[in-house]
């Protein structure tokens, strides 16, 4: 445990920062997950709104850090080839 005050006061920040970080990749991974389900079994109408809300999620967490940008590119490019298949079939 932390003997100074602002040892104390860090450690405070460093747990609401924890679950903030925490809730913010379990959304990503939640929507993520979402639109696969759809891309498995919906139309091309609700898979480009589920690629919109994942991409929308992965830039709000790589503008607040919580992933890094280059992540959250790459999962954004992986997604838009998966809609950019289902979308010419």
């Amino acid at each position: 445990m932390p003997h100074t005050r602002s040892a104390k006061k860090s450690l405070r920040k460093s747990l609401k920062r924890r679950l903030s970080n925490r809730a913010a990749k379990k959304g990503i991974k939640l929507q993520t997950k979402n639109l696969l389900a759809v891309a498995e079994k919906g139309t091309v109408e609700d898979l480009r709104k589920e690629y919109n809300l994942a991409a929308r999620k992965l830039d709000k967490a790589a503008a607040r850090r919580v992933i890094h940008p280059n992540t959250a590119a790459r999962k954004k490019s992986q997604l838009a080839k998966l809609l950019h298949e289902k979308t010419a079939k």
